[in-house]
Protein backbone atom coordinates (compact mmCIF):
# COMPACT_ATOMS: atom_id res chain seq x y z
CA UNK A 1 0.00 0.00 0.00
CA UNK A 2 1.08 3.60 -0.59
CA UNK A 3 2.06 5.53 2.53
CA UNK A 4 2.96 9.14 3.15
CA UNK A 5 4.10 10.54 6.47
CA UNK A 6 4.42 13.88 8.18
CA UNK A 7 7.29 14.07 10.67
CA UNK A 8 8.37 16.73 13.14
CA UNK A 9 11.69 16.18 14.91
CA UNK A 10 14.51 18.19 16.51
CA UNK A 11 17.01 18.04 13.63
CA UNK A 12 17.44 17.36 9.92
CA UNK A 13 19.18 13.95 10.24
CA UNK A 14 16.26 12.66 12.33
CA UNK A 15 13.74 13.79 9.73
CA UNK A 16 15.84 12.31 6.92
CA UNK A 17 15.93 8.98 8.80
CA UNK A 18 12.14 8.95 9.03
CA UNK A 19 11.75 9.63 5.31
CA UNK A 20 14.29 6.94 4.48
CA UNK A 21 12.48 4.15 6.32
CA UNK A 22 9.19 5.13 4.69
CA UNK A 23 10.87 4.79 1.30
CA UNK A 24 11.86 1.28 2.44
CA UNK A 25 8.24 0.40 3.20
CA UNK A 26 7.82 1.65 6.75
CA UNK A 27 4.93 3.54 8.30
CA UNK A 28 4.50 6.01 11.12
CA UNK A 29 5.97 3.82 13.86
CA UNK A 30 9.04 2.81 11.84
CA UNK A 31 9.62 6.47 11.01
CA UNK A 32 9.22 7.58 14.61
CA UNK A 33 11.61 4.92 15.97
CA UNK A 34 14.26 5.68 13.34
CA UNK A 35 13.94 9.42 13.94
CA UNK A 36 14.21 9.07 17.70
CA UNK A 37 17.31 6.87 17.49
CA UNK A 38 19.00 9.48 15.30
CA UNK A 39 17.84 12.21 17.68
CA UNK A 40 19.59 10.32 20.49
CA UNK A 41 22.80 10.60 18.47
CA UNK A 42 22.50 14.21 17.31
CA UNK A 43 20.95 15.99 20.31
CA UNK A 44 24.21 15.85 22.26
CA UNK A 45 23.78 16.52 25.98
CA UNK A 46 20.01 16.85 25.55
CA UNK A 47 19.02 13.19 25.27
CA UNK A 48 20.76 9.82 24.92
CA UNK A 49 19.98 6.17 24.38
CA UNK A 50 20.47 5.32 28.08
CA UNK A 51 17.56 7.42 29.31
CA UNK A 52 13.81 6.98 29.51
CA UNK A 53 11.08 7.17 26.87
CA UNK A 54 7.31 7.18 26.52
CA UNK A 55 5.57 6.25 23.26
CA UNK A 56 1.89 6.89 22.63
CA UNK A 57 0.58 5.22 19.48
CA UNK A 58 -2.88 4.97 17.93
CA UNK A 59 -2.90 2.48 15.07
CA UNK A 60 -5.05 3.20 12.05
CA UNK A 61 -7.12 0.07 12.64
CA UNK A 62 -7.11 0.19 16.45
CA UNK A 63 -10.09 1.38 18.47
CA UNK A 64 -7.87 2.74 21.25
CA UNK A 65 -4.41 4.18 21.79
CA UNK A 66 -1.77 2.70 24.05
CA UNK A 67 1.27 4.18 25.77
CA UNK A 68 4.49 2.23 26.17
CA UNK A 69 6.05 3.27 29.46
CA UNK A 70 9.82 3.08 29.13
CA UNK A 71 10.65 5.58 31.85
CA UNK A 72 13.82 5.12 33.87
CA UNK A 73 13.54 3.11 37.08
CA UNK A 74 15.04 3.36 40.54
CA UNK A 75 18.04 1.02 40.85
CA UNK A 76 18.83 -1.00 43.95
CA UNK A 77 17.03 -4.31 43.40
CA UNK A 78 20.25 -6.00 44.55
CA UNK A 79 21.66 -3.47 47.06
CA UNK A 80 24.50 -5.78 48.10
CA UNK A 81 26.00 -5.60 44.61
CA UNK A 82 25.93 -1.79 44.39
CA UNK A 83 28.79 0.29 45.82
CA UNK A 84 28.33 3.48 47.79
CA UNK A 85 27.11 6.04 45.25
CA UNK A 86 29.57 8.60 43.91
CA UNK A 87 27.69 11.80 43.09
CA UNK A 88 27.90 15.52 43.68
CA UNK A 89 25.88 18.66 43.11
CA UNK A 90 26.54 21.15 40.33
CA UNK A 91 25.14 24.67 40.00
CA UNK A 92 24.69 25.98 36.45
CA UNK A 93 23.31 29.11 34.83
CA UNK A 94 21.09 27.04 32.54
CA UNK A 95 17.39 27.94 32.65
CA UNK A 96 18.01 30.97 34.82
CA UNK A 97 19.88 28.94 37.43
CA UNK A 98 19.70 25.24 38.10
CA UNK A 99 21.15 22.82 40.64
CA UNK A 100 21.50 19.16 39.72
CA UNK A 101 23.27 16.04 40.94
CA UNK A 102 25.73 14.33 38.58
CA UNK A 103 28.16 11.39 38.60
CA UNK A 104 27.51 7.66 38.38
CA UNK A 105 25.45 7.76 41.58
CA UNK A 106 22.84 9.89 39.77
CA UNK A 107 22.15 7.26 37.07
CA UNK A 108 18.80 5.47 36.95
CA UNK A 109 18.07 2.18 35.19
CA UNK A 110 17.51 3.08 31.51
CA UNK A 111 14.25 2.23 29.78
CA UNK A 112 14.42 3.84 26.34
CA UNK A 113 16.09 0.96 24.44
CA UNK A 114 13.59 -1.59 25.74
CA UNK A 115 10.64 0.70 24.95
CA UNK A 116 11.83 1.39 21.40
CA UNK A 117 12.42 -2.32 20.81
CA UNK A 118 8.94 -3.23 22.05
CA UNK A 119 7.30 -0.44 20.03
CA UNK A 120 8.98 -1.60 16.83
CA UNK A 121 8.20 -5.26 17.50
CA UNK A 122 4.51 -4.64 18.09
CA UNK A 123 3.69 -1.86 15.63
CA UNK A 124 6.51 -1.52 13.10
CA UNK A 125 6.55 -2.91 9.56
CA UNK A 126 10.32 -3.18 9.09
CA UNK A 127 12.96 -5.35 10.77
CA UNK A 128 14.64 -3.75 13.79
CA UNK A 129 18.03 -3.55 12.06
CA UNK A 130 16.60 -1.34 9.31
CA UNK A 131 15.27 1.31 11.70
CA UNK A 132 18.55 1.36 13.68
CA UNK A 133 20.76 1.64 10.58
CA UNK A 134 20.31 5.41 10.01
CA UNK A 135 21.48 6.20 13.55
CA UNK A 136 24.59 4.04 13.12
CA UNK A 137 25.42 5.78 9.86
CA UNK A 138 24.94 9.29 11.28
CA UNK A 139 27.15 8.52 14.28
CA UNK A 140 29.90 7.15 12.00
CA UNK A 141 29.81 9.77 9.23
CA UNK A 142 29.20 12.75 11.50
CA UNK A 143 26.58 15.46 11.97
CA UNK A 144 26.40 19.16 12.70
CA UNK A 145 25.88 20.15 16.34
CA UNK A 146 22.37 21.58 16.53
CA UNK A 147 20.92 24.71 18.04
CA UNK A 148 19.51 23.15 21.22
CA UNK A 149 22.77 21.37 22.08
CA UNK A 150 24.75 24.44 21.09
CA UNK A 151 22.72 26.48 23.55
CA UNK A 152 22.84 23.99 26.44
CA UNK A 153 26.42 22.73 26.32
CA UNK A 154 28.27 26.00 27.04
CA UNK A 155 26.49 26.11 30.41
CA UNK A 156 27.59 22.59 31.38
CA UNK A 157 30.62 21.45 29.37
CA UNK A 158 33.01 22.11 32.22
CA UNK A 159 30.80 21.57 35.27
CA UNK A 160 28.67 18.57 34.24
CA UNK A 161 30.61 16.88 31.45
CA UNK A 162 34.18 18.05 31.95
CA UNK A 163 35.21 15.47 34.57
CA UNK A 164 34.98 12.38 32.32
CA UNK A 165 37.79 12.07 29.71
CA UNK A 166 35.65 10.07 27.26
CA UNK A 167 32.81 12.57 27.46
CA UNK A 168 35.20 15.46 26.96
CA UNK A 169 36.75 13.74 23.95
CA UNK A 170 33.28 13.36 22.44
CA UNK A 171 32.66 17.09 22.76
CA UNK A 172 35.90 18.16 21.10
CA UNK A 173 36.58 18.47 17.40
CA UNK A 174 39.58 17.42 15.35
CA UNK A 175 41.37 20.65 16.31
CA UNK A 176 41.03 19.86 20.04
CA UNK A 177 38.58 22.68 20.71
CA UNK A 178 34.96 22.45 21.84
CA UNK A 179 32.56 21.77 18.99
CA UNK A 180 30.21 24.74 18.67
CA UNK A 181 26.83 25.07 16.95
CA UNK A 182 27.16 23.96 13.34
CA UNK A 183 30.46 22.16 13.94
CA UNK A 184 31.02 18.55 12.91
CA UNK A 185 30.68 15.81 15.52
CA UNK A 186 31.63 12.18 14.95
CA UNK A 187 31.13 9.25 17.36
CA UNK A 188 32.71 6.02 16.05
CA UNK A 189 32.31 4.22 19.40
CA UNK A 190 28.59 5.01 19.44
CA UNK A 191 28.34 3.85 15.82
CA UNK A 192 29.84 0.49 16.79
CA UNK A 193 27.42 0.29 19.72
CA UNK A 194 24.45 0.98 17.45
CA UNK A 195 25.68 -1.69 15.06
CA UNK A 196 25.66 -4.19 17.91
CA UNK A 197 22.21 -2.96 18.95
CA UNK A 198 20.97 -3.46 15.38
CA UNK A 199 22.25 -7.04 15.28
CA UNK A 200 21.30 -8.20 18.77
CA UNK A 201 18.33 -6.02 19.67
CA UNK A 202 17.65 -4.05 22.83
CA UNK A 203 18.34 -7.14 24.93
CA UNK A 204 22.07 -6.54 24.58
CA UNK A 205 21.72 -3.51 26.86
CA UNK A 206 19.87 -5.47 29.52
CA UNK A 207 21.36 -8.97 29.37
CA UNK A 208 24.18 -8.87 26.81
CA UNK A 209 27.59 -7.36 26.11
CA UNK A 210 26.49 -3.73 26.40
CA UNK A 211 24.75 -4.46 29.68
CA UNK A 212 27.91 -6.03 31.06
CA UNK A 213 29.89 -2.94 30.03
CA UNK A 214 27.39 -0.69 31.81
CA UNK A 215 27.44 -2.78 34.99
CA UNK A 216 31.26 -2.91 35.06
CA UNK A 217 31.47 0.88 34.72
CA UNK A 218 28.89 1.33 37.47
CA UNK A 219 30.75 -0.96 39.85
CA UNK A 220 34.08 0.73 39.17
CA UNK A 221 32.92 4.35 39.41
CA UNK A 222 30.24 4.40 42.09
CA UNK A 223 27.00 3.75 40.26
CA UNK A 224 23.89 2.08 41.64
CA UNK A 225 22.69 0.20 38.55
CA UNK A 226 23.51 -3.52 38.76
CA UNK A 227 22.99 -6.55 36.54
CA UNK A 228 19.86 -7.33 38.58
CA UNK A 229 18.39 -3.91 37.78
CA UNK A 230 19.02 -4.27 34.05
CA UNK A 231 17.76 -7.85 33.77
CA UNK A 232 14.59 -7.04 35.76
CA UNK A 233 13.67 -4.01 33.65
CA UNK A 234 10.64 -4.34 31.37
CA UNK A 235 8.59 -1.59 29.69
CA UNK A 236 4.88 -1.54 30.45
CA UNK A 237 2.09 -1.17 27.88
CA UNK A 238 -0.77 0.87 29.34
CA UNK A 239 -4.13 2.10 27.99
CA UNK A 240 -3.61 5.77 27.20
CA UNK A 241 -5.34 8.41 29.28
CA UNK A 242 -8.44 9.62 27.40
CA UNK A 243 -10.26 12.93 27.34
CA UNK A 244 -12.35 14.94 24.87
CA UNK A 245 -11.71 18.51 23.70
CA UNK A 246 -14.14 19.95 21.19
CA UNK A 247 -14.45 17.48 18.32
CA UNK A 248 -11.20 15.73 19.25
CA UNK A 249 -10.70 12.52 21.18
CA UNK A 250 -7.26 12.97 22.76
CA UNK A 251 -4.96 10.36 24.31
CA UNK A 252 -1.81 10.83 26.37
CA UNK A 253 0.58 9.30 28.87
CA UNK A 254 -1.47 7.75 31.75
CA UNK A 255 -0.74 7.41 35.49
CA UNK A 256 1.49 6.69 37.28
CA UNK A 257 3.31 9.22 35.07
CA UNK A 258 2.50 12.84 35.87
CA UNK A 259 2.87 14.75 32.60
CA UNK A 260 -0.11 13.41 30.66
CA UNK A 261 -2.48 13.68 33.59
CA UNK A 262 -1.36 17.26 34.23
CA UNK A 263 -2.01 18.18 30.59
CA UNK A 264 -5.45 16.55 30.51
CA UNK A 265 -6.51 18.15 33.80
CA UNK A 266 -5.41 21.65 32.75
CA UNK A 267 -7.10 21.40 29.38
CA UNK A 268 -10.32 20.16 30.98
CA UNK A 269 -10.37 23.09 33.42
CA UNK A 270 -9.62 25.59 30.62
CA UNK A 271 -12.69 24.36 28.76
CA UNK A 272 -13.32 25.65 25.25
CA UNK A 273 -10.99 28.66 25.51
CA UNK A 274 -9.79 30.43 23.48
CA UNK A 275 -12.31 30.68 20.63
CA UNK A 276 -10.11 33.16 18.75
CA UNK A 277 -7.15 35.36 19.64
CA UNK A 278 -6.29 35.27 23.35
CA UNK A 279 -8.31 37.81 25.33
CA UNK A 280 -7.52 39.04 28.83
CA UNK A 281 -10.31 36.81 30.14
CA UNK A 282 -8.84 33.83 28.29
CA UNK A 283 -5.36 34.48 29.68
CA UNK A 284 -6.77 34.84 33.18
CA UNK A 285 -8.45 31.45 32.75
CA UNK A 286 -5.21 30.02 31.35
CA UNK A 287 -3.24 31.16 34.39
CA UNK A 288 -5.98 29.83 36.65
CA UNK A 289 -6.01 26.39 35.02
CA UNK A 290 -2.25 26.08 35.24
CA UNK A 291 -2.15 27.34 38.80
CA UNK A 292 -4.89 25.00 40.01
CA UNK A 293 -3.32 21.85 38.58
CA UNK A 294 0.32 22.74 39.16
CA UNK A 295 -0.41 23.66 42.78
CA UNK A 296 -1.90 20.19 43.28
CA UNK A 297 1.08 18.62 41.60
CA UNK A 298 3.66 20.60 43.59
CA UNK A 299 1.95 20.27 46.98
CA UNK A 300 0.53 16.74 46.77
CA UNK A 301 1.55 14.57 43.82
CA UNK A 302 5.30 15.20 43.73
CA UNK A 303 5.67 14.34 47.41
CA UNK A 304 3.11 11.50 47.57
CA UNK A 305 4.23 8.07 48.71
CA UNK A 306 1.61 6.59 46.35
CA UNK A 307 1.95 8.76 43.26
CA UNK A 308 -0.45 6.65 41.19
CA UNK A 309 -3.32 7.22 43.61
CA UNK A 310 -2.51 10.91 43.95
CA UNK A 311 -2.59 11.40 40.17
CA UNK A 312 -5.87 9.54 39.82
CA UNK A 313 -7.40 11.58 42.63
CA UNK A 314 -6.50 14.78 40.76
CA UNK A 315 -8.06 13.42 37.56
CA UNK A 316 -11.26 12.48 39.36
CA UNK A 317 -11.40 15.98 40.81
CA UNK A 318 -11.62 17.54 37.34
CA UNK A 319 -14.03 14.92 35.98
CA UNK A 320 -11.59 12.58 34.24
CA UNK A 321 -11.53 8.86 34.98
CA UNK A 322 -8.10 7.74 36.02
CA UNK A 323 -8.41 4.27 34.55
CA UNK A 324 -8.95 5.19 30.89
CA UNK A 325 -8.98 8.57 30.54
CA UNK A 326 16.42 19.52 28.58
CA UNK A 327 16.27 17.72 28.99
CA UNK A 328 13.99 16.00 26.61
CA UNK A 329 13.45 15.45 22.91
CA UNK A 330 10.27 14.71 21.00
CA UNK A 331 9.32 13.16 17.66
CA UNK A 332 5.80 13.21 16.19
CA UNK A 333 4.73 11.21 13.12
CA UNK A 334 1.41 10.53 11.38
CA UNK A 335 0.93 8.60 8.18
CA UNK A 336 -1.70 8.77 5.47
CA UNK A 337 -3.12 5.44 6.64
CA UNK A 338 -4.21 7.06 9.91
CA UNK A 339 -1.59 5.86 12.41
CA UNK A 340 -0.24 8.43 14.89
CA UNK A 341 2.91 7.96 16.96
CA UNK A 342 4.37 10.39 19.51
CA UNK A 343 7.68 9.71 21.29
CA UNK A 344 9.24 11.75 24.08
CA UNK A 345 12.60 10.82 25.59
CA UNK A 346 14.77 12.18 28.41
CA UNK A 347 18.12 11.48 30.05
CA UNK A 348 17.75 14.24 32.61
CA UNK A 349 20.50 16.82 32.29
CA UNK A 350 23.21 14.17 31.86
CA UNK A 351 25.41 12.56 34.51
CA UNK A 352 28.57 13.61 32.70
CA UNK A 353 29.69 9.99 32.31
CA UNK A 354 30.27 7.91 29.19
CA UNK A 355 30.45 4.12 29.42
CA UNK A 356 34.04 3.45 28.28
CA UNK A 357 34.41 2.27 24.69
CA UNK A 358 30.69 2.51 23.87
CA UNK A 359 29.90 6.17 23.22
CA UNK A 360 26.86 5.76 25.51
CA UNK A 361 26.17 8.79 27.72
CA UNK A 362 24.60 7.98 31.07
CA UNK A 363 21.50 9.74 32.41
CA UNK A 364 21.30 11.68 35.69
CA UNK A 365 17.59 11.08 36.25
CA UNK A 366 18.17 10.46 39.98
CA UNK A 367 19.72 13.93 40.10
CA UNK A 368 16.77 15.96 38.83
CA UNK A 369 15.77 17.63 42.07
CA UNK A 370 12.44 18.93 40.80
CA UNK A 371 11.29 15.37 39.94
CA UNK A 372 12.64 13.46 42.93
CA UNK A 373 10.94 14.99 45.94
CA UNK A 374 9.61 11.66 47.28
CA UNK A 375 11.23 8.30 48.03
CA UNK A 376 10.96 5.68 45.26
CA UNK A 377 11.33 1.94 45.87
CA UNK A 378 13.89 -0.02 43.80
CA UNK A 379 12.48 -1.12 40.47
CA UNK A 380 9.75 1.53 40.42
CA UNK A 381 9.65 4.13 37.65
CA UNK A 382 10.56 7.73 38.40
CA UNK A 383 8.33 10.76 37.98
CA UNK A 384 8.19 12.37 34.55
CA UNK A 385 6.82 15.48 32.85
CA UNK A 386 6.73 13.77 29.46
CA UNK A 387 3.35 13.75 27.71
CA UNK A 388 3.46 12.35 24.15
CA UNK A 389 -0.10 12.65 22.89
CA UNK A 390 -2.25 11.60 19.93
CA UNK A 391 -5.79 12.36 18.86
CA UNK A 392 -8.58 11.55 16.44
CA UNK A 393 -11.51 13.51 15.12
CA UNK A 394 -14.75 11.94 13.89
CA UNK A 395 -14.08 13.05 10.30
CA UNK A 396 -10.85 11.02 10.10
CA UNK A 397 -8.31 13.66 11.11
CA UNK A 398 -5.42 12.32 13.20
CA UNK A 399 -2.91 14.22 15.36
CA UNK A 400 0.42 13.43 17.04
CA UNK A 401 1.99 16.04 19.33
CA UNK A 402 4.52 16.46 22.11
CA UNK A 403 7.28 18.67 23.43
CA UNK A 404 10.54 18.78 25.36
CA UNK A 405 10.94 21.39 28.08
CA UNK A 406 10.92 19.89 31.60
CA UNK A 407 8.02 21.36 33.61
CA UNK A 408 7.03 23.51 30.60
CA UNK A 409 6.09 20.44 28.54
CA UNK A 410 2.50 20.29 29.72
CA UNK A 411 1.83 24.04 29.65
CA UNK A 412 3.27 24.34 26.14
CA UNK A 413 1.07 21.49 24.90
CA UNK A 414 -1.95 22.95 26.69
CA UNK A 415 -1.66 26.23 24.83
CA UNK A 416 -0.97 24.71 21.42
CA UNK A 417 -3.82 22.22 21.71
CA UNK A 418 -6.23 24.89 22.97
CA UNK A 419 -5.38 27.18 20.06
CA UNK A 420 -5.66 24.40 17.49
CA UNK A 421 -8.74 22.61 18.83
CA UNK A 422 -10.86 25.52 20.05
CA UNK A 423 -9.64 28.66 18.26
CA UNK A 424 -9.44 26.92 14.92
CA UNK A 425 -5.97 28.17 14.04
CA UNK A 426 -3.71 26.20 11.75
CA UNK A 427 -1.38 23.74 13.44
CA UNK A 428 1.69 25.89 12.76
CA UNK A 429 -0.07 29.06 13.94
CA UNK A 430 -1.01 27.32 17.19
CA UNK A 431 2.64 26.35 17.72
CA UNK A 432 3.87 29.87 16.91
CA UNK A 433 1.56 31.66 19.35
CA UNK A 434 3.16 33.22 22.47
CA UNK A 435 3.09 31.23 25.72
CA UNK A 436 3.09 31.61 29.45
CA UNK A 437 3.95 29.23 32.27
CA UNK A 438 3.08 29.24 35.97
CA UNK A 439 6.39 28.29 37.54
CA UNK A 440 6.84 26.58 40.91
CA UNK A 441 10.17 26.55 42.64
CA UNK A 442 10.75 25.82 46.31
CA UNK A 443 13.18 28.72 46.60
CA UNK A 444 10.47 31.16 45.48
CA UNK A 445 7.80 32.54 47.78
CA UNK A 446 5.00 30.82 45.85
CA UNK A 447 4.55 30.53 42.08
CA UNK A 448 5.26 33.18 39.47
CA UNK A 449 4.04 33.70 35.91
CA UNK A 450 6.68 33.54 33.19
CA UNK A 451 5.56 34.93 29.85
CA UNK A 452 6.86 35.68 26.39
CA UNK A 453 6.62 39.36 25.50
CA UNK A 454 3.97 39.53 22.78
CA UNK A 455 1.15 41.97 22.05
CA UNK A 456 -1.31 39.17 21.24
CA UNK A 457 -1.08 37.54 24.69
CA UNK A 458 -2.72 40.28 26.79
CA UNK A 459 -2.07 39.86 30.50
CA UNK A 460 -4.89 40.73 32.91
CA UNK A 461 -4.11 42.03 36.41
CA UNK A 462 -2.62 39.06 38.31
CA UNK A 463 -1.94 38.41 41.99
CA UNK A 464 1.31 36.65 41.06
CA UNK A 465 4.72 38.10 40.19
CA UNK A 466 5.44 38.17 36.44
CA UNK A 467 8.79 37.54 34.74
CA UNK A 468 9.12 38.24 31.03
CA UNK A 469 11.18 36.30 28.51
CA UNK A 470 12.14 37.20 24.93
CA UNK A 471 9.76 36.32 22.14
CA UNK A 472 9.89 32.62 21.15
CA UNK A 473 12.20 31.72 24.00
CA UNK A 474 13.59 28.17 24.15
CA UNK A 475 12.47 28.15 27.80
CA UNK A 476 8.88 27.51 26.69
CA UNK A 477 9.48 24.13 25.07
CA UNK A 478 9.72 22.93 21.49
CA UNK A 479 6.39 21.52 20.34
CA UNK A 480 6.50 19.06 17.43
CA UNK A 481 3.14 18.23 15.87
CA UNK A 482 1.88 16.31 12.85
CA UNK A 483 -1.61 16.11 11.35
CA UNK A 484 -3.44 13.82 8.96
CA UNK A 485 -6.38 15.57 7.31
CA UNK A 486 -9.65 13.77 6.58
CA UNK A 487 -8.69 13.40 2.89
CA UNK A 488 -5.48 11.56 3.82
CA UNK A 489 -3.10 14.45 3.19
CA UNK A 490 -0.57 15.17 5.94
CA UNK A 491 1.27 18.17 7.39
CA UNK A 492 3.73 18.93 10.18
CA UNK A 493 4.50 21.90 12.43
CA UNK A 494 7.81 22.69 14.11
CA UNK A 495 8.54 25.09 16.93
CA UNK A 496 10.64 28.21 16.20
CA UNK A 497 11.74 28.14 19.85
CA UNK A 498 13.98 25.21 18.93
CA UNK A 499 15.24 23.93 15.61
CA UNK A 500 11.95 22.24 14.76
CA UNK A 501 12.50 20.41 11.47
CA UNK A 502 9.47 19.09 9.56
CA UNK A 503 8.87 17.18 6.37
CA UNK A 504 6.20 15.33 4.44
CA UNK A 505 7.43 12.03 3.10
CA UNK A 506 7.11 10.58 -0.41
CA UNK A 507 4.89 7.70 -1.33
CA UNK A 508 6.35 4.29 -0.58
CA UNK A 509 5.28 0.70 -1.06
CA UNK A 510 4.66 -0.75 2.38
CA UNK A 511 4.47 -4.29 3.64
Amino acid sequence: MSTRIAVAAPDRPSVDAALRVVEQGGGAVDAAVAAMLVTMVCEVGIVSLLGGLYATVWGANETEAVTIDGCVAMPGIDPVAAPDPVRWEVDTGYGGGLTMTVGHGSVATPGAPAALGLLQERYGRLPWREVVAPAEEVARSGFELGQASGHYLPFVRESVFGWDPETVAGLRGSDGGWVETGGLMVSPDLADTLGLLAREGAATIYRGDLGRAIVADMAERGGLVTAADLSAYSPVVRPSLAWRAGRWQLRTNPPPAIGGATLAAMMTILGDRPTGPWTRADVEALVGAQRTVLDIRHDRIDVASDRDSAVRQMLSGVGLGGERAPSTAHVSVVDSDGTACALTASHGYGSGATVPGTGLWLNNCLGEHELNRAAIAPGKILASNMAPSVGRRDDGAVLAIGSPGADRITTALLQVLAGFVHAGTSLQAAVDRPRLHVHHLDSLDGPEVRVEVEDDLPLPPLDLPVRTHPSRSMYFGGVAATLRHPDGSVEAAGDPRRTGVVAVGPAATGA
